[in-house]
């Protein structure tokens, strides 16, 4: 299984609307923006397809770098999060070009209905990863640590470009890196999580906990 890049899709996940309220920065008990989710949801319909490609990786760390043969990078935090762990699970997913449309489509003729969109399509993401993960960790019996992607804490944000290499992404489910290190669609995550060797009595579900950006709108409280 190690080092063959493979792919699943994800369709019909249920939304959860209270994380997709948190996302827009607003509250469900108000009656404007709950109708004004409801229209939003009509039109996302079944659109949203999630779609991951992934690779299983060995991983050595001494001095904080990260060694995971096809690549080495250095990071304290990924080190961290990976240190009870010899292999890791490298993957990347994307929520499709749909969302990506649908936000620019209303970005002049109604930027609250783009922002929820920008809101949903951010809920939808994060529900591919979990769904993708809670699957991985079922199928090998053992725990995932938290995902860790780059740009949290020390990670560089130039990582994504080892990440692409590996697992071409472009190929695999239709996902680009620019020369700014954006990916096309923005609904979309590389991640690292690594194949925990002993399981966990106390799991964090929290993935902001990893974090320094403490001033960041998406945070979710522990």
């Amino acid at each position: 299984m190690i080092n063959i890049i493979r792919r699943k899709t994800y369709k019909s996940l249920p939304f959860c609307e209270k994380e997709i309220f948190r996302y827009a920065g607003t509250k469900s008990n108000n009656p404007q923006t709950e109708s004004l989710l409801r229209e939003c949801l009509a039109e996302v319909g079944n659109e949203i397809i999630g779609r991951v490609c992934y690779i299983i990786l060995p991983v050595t760390i001494r001095e904080n770098v990260c060694d995971f043969t096809l690549f080495k990078t250095k990071s304290e935090n990924l080190a961290q999060n990976l240190s009870n762990c010899k292999e890791v699970l490298v993957f990347a997913a994307t929520a499709g070009v749909e969302i990506d449309r649908l936000i620019q489509k209303y970005g002049q003729i109604s930027p609250a209905k783009s922002l929820m969109f920008q809101a949903i399509g951010t809920e939808r993401i994060e529900s591919v990863c979990n769904a993708f993960c809670c699957d991985f960790e079922k199928e090998i019996g053992k725990e995932l640590t938290p995902r860790f992607s780059a740009g949290y804490g020390d990670l560089s944000l130039e990582t994504q470009k080892y990440i692409f290499s590996v697992l071409e992404p472009q190929k695999q489910i239709g996902l680009t890196l620019n020369e700014s290190l954006l990916m096309t669609p923005t609904k979309s995550v590389t991640a690292f999580a690594g194949i925990s060797e002993a399981p966990s009595t106390e799991k964090n579900e929290n993935k902001c906990d990893l974090c320094a950006n403490l001033d960041c709108l998406y945070r979710k409280e522990t």
